[in-house]
């Protein structure tokens, strides 16, 4: 095995990328290292007696206990169920930094200073809309992946070079839309967000939708589907067709397709998601 120190620069970025991507939060050393046994050392170094260990106090004799009749332990209760219970305060305070909110710009800065949610604390930045802040279409995908996380931008990366690539073949650019994910930090290990985490997000996404006043949303991936279209069909049920999300009183038309990291792990899928986009295209030109 190659020691860290044997690398070079360029190799020992690329392997610390790889270990951020897969989900390593912590570095630790290669070989175990006896502390114990260094402190021995130092104070032998430095003349320092070992402490004397102190003789055991006598015990008393132990006494020969009457036998007594094994009762019978009650049944244990049943386990509760698992149920993920929303934070109500949390909700509301993240309601009420929304609703504060008049720009874009006063989101952002009310998402920074927001501590109810606990992703906040793993992710290494905020993850906020980026593009046009009064845009035709509005692109919304689930959550930061380590490579957003790392550059603070959604859709970075490989994902975010194959969303190029689906835009541009339907007449899109990236500068002239506002891309953003419903979950503004990335989960450890990229797992999907709890429902108590979506719930503490929901105000922060519904009022960047809001600010931005866009005409038509393009909804990519499953969880970002279900999560604004309100529904539990899966996304190749609610794929290729339009439907209507209601945000602050305005009917907006919404249209939802595979995510593009789909893509990259599954390249067959392209052929549905080319389809998607064209039936995309044609109702923007409706």
């Amino acid at each position: 095995m190659n020691a860290a120190r044997d690398l070079h620069p360029e190799q020992l970025r690329s392997l610390l990328h790889f270990y951020a991507d897969a989900g390593v939060e912590w570095l630790l050393e290669e070989e175990a290292v006896d502390r114990i046994a260094e402190f021995e050392a130092m104070r032998a170094a430095r003349g320092i007696a070992p402490p004397r260990e102190a003789a055991p106090a006598p015990q008393p004799a132990a006494r020969q206990a009457p036998a007594r009749q094994e009762q019978p332990r009650p049944a244990a209760p049943a386990p509760l169920p698992n149920v993920a219970i929303p934070d109500s305060q949390a909700v509301a305070e993240a309601e009420f930094a929304a609703s504060s909110a008049r720009s874009l710009e006063e989101l952002r800065t009310a998402m920074e200073a927001f501590n109810g949610c606990n992703l906040k604390t793993s992710a290494r930045c905020l993850v906020f809309a980026e593009g046009n802040p009064k845009p035709s279409v509005m692109v919304i995908g689930a959550m930061p992946n380590a490579e957003d996380d790392r550059d603070g931008q959604p859709f970075s990366g490989r994902q975010g070079a194959m969303l190029d690539r689906m835009l541009s073949g339907i007449g899109l650019a990236r500068a002239d839309l506002l891309l953003t994910n419903v979950v503004p930090w990335r989960p450890p290990g990229n797992r999907p967000p709890s429902q108590r985490e979506a719930d503490i997000c929901r105000p922060f996404i519904e009022r960047q939708i809001a600010l931005a006043e866009p005409n038509h949303l393009l909804v990519l991936g499953n969880f970002a589907a279900r999560f604004l279209l309100r529904s539990n069909d899966t996304i190749h049920q609610l794929r290729g067709e339009w439907r209507t999300v209601e945000i602050s009183g305005r009917t907006i038309p919404a249209f939802a397709t595979l995510h593009p990291q789909d893509l990259v792990t599954a390249p067959v899928s392209k052929r549905l998601v080319w389809q998607d986009l064209l039936a995309f295209r044609a109702g923007l030109n409706g």
